[in-house]
């Protein structure tokens, strides 16, 4: 266990550095749900009685922040196959270190980064009127990080799987765009017919979207929170479960 720690903990220390040598893609990946924010969020002021709350922003920034938890860990494989083709994971795989600790060292940086974000978002929301629980933005935050670091996990065994962007960027976009749309992360699922809102059900980004608006809501011990938090978890040992037994087979 010591191993482990000390390993992951050298893993993480370098992915920090080598995102802070180059810190323009983390604005980048921070323009898109900023720009939701400032753009796209004043429509909604009109009809915030139709969202489920009287304050647009209270619904509209927990699916925000969820989306930057998709789509800001989903993409990291892409960092992982660069690193494939300089040689540096062949480096690492003839190091005695464990092969969970080359993974959970990434998903650290990642989840750390993807926590400040989350902070920044909700700071630039609040000049545009957000009203929300302190404690439930702060339990919404680590929710989120806690599922990006789930699909980190995932990202980076698919990459090492298929090392190749041409198939990776197609996988992702078929996955992630319908989870997007079936997620109510832009707007709640109520506003849609039946039909959709039998289809979303079964989508487990859709539950913790609902779980983070409750925990905006200050709403703690809705039942809303507890399938959110249910399926974040699952989602993260799935996650770290397929990421270390995908890495351990590519050293094999």
């Amino acid at each position: 266990m010591s191993t482990l720690v000390r390993d992951t903990g050298t893993v993480f220390v370098r992915a920090m550095r080598t995102s802070l040598r180059n810190p323009a893609w983390l604005v980048i990946s921070l323009m898109q749900p900023v720009l939701y924010i400032v753009l796209f969020g004043p429509l909604l002021e009109p009809i915030a009685g139709q969202l489920g709350g009287a304050n647009a922003y209270q619904v509209f920034v927990p699916g925000i922040l969820v989306q930057l938890g998709l789509f800001g860990t989903a993409f990291v494989g892409f960092s992982l196959i660069a690193e494939y083709r300089a040689g540096v994971i062949e480096s690492q795989r003839v190091s005695p270190a464990p092969r969970a600790a080359l993974l959970l060292g990434r998903v650290l940086r990642d989840v750390l980064v993807l926590a400040v974000q989350g902070v920044v978002l909700v700071l630039v929301a609040v000049p545009f009127g957000l009203d929300a629980s302190v404690g439930g933005v702060a339990l919404t935050i680590a929710l989120v990080a806690v599922l990006g670091g789930s699909l980190a996990a995932v990202s980076y065994a698919l990459a090492l799987t298929l090392k190749s962007e041409d198939a990776f960027a197609p996988l992702l976009n078929v996955v992630l765009f319908p989870v997007l749309l079936l997620s109510g992360i832009l707007l709640p699922m109520t506003l849609a017919p039946g039909w959709l809102q039998t289809v979303s059900d079964v989508v487990p980004f859709k539950h913790i979207v609902d779980g983070a608006r409750a925990l905006f809501a200050g709403d703690f011990g809705s039942s809303d929170v507890g399938w959110g938090v249910l399926f974040t978890v699952v989602l993260a040992a799935l996650g770290a479960w397929y990421g270390t037994s995908q890495f351990r087979k590519e050293s094999g």
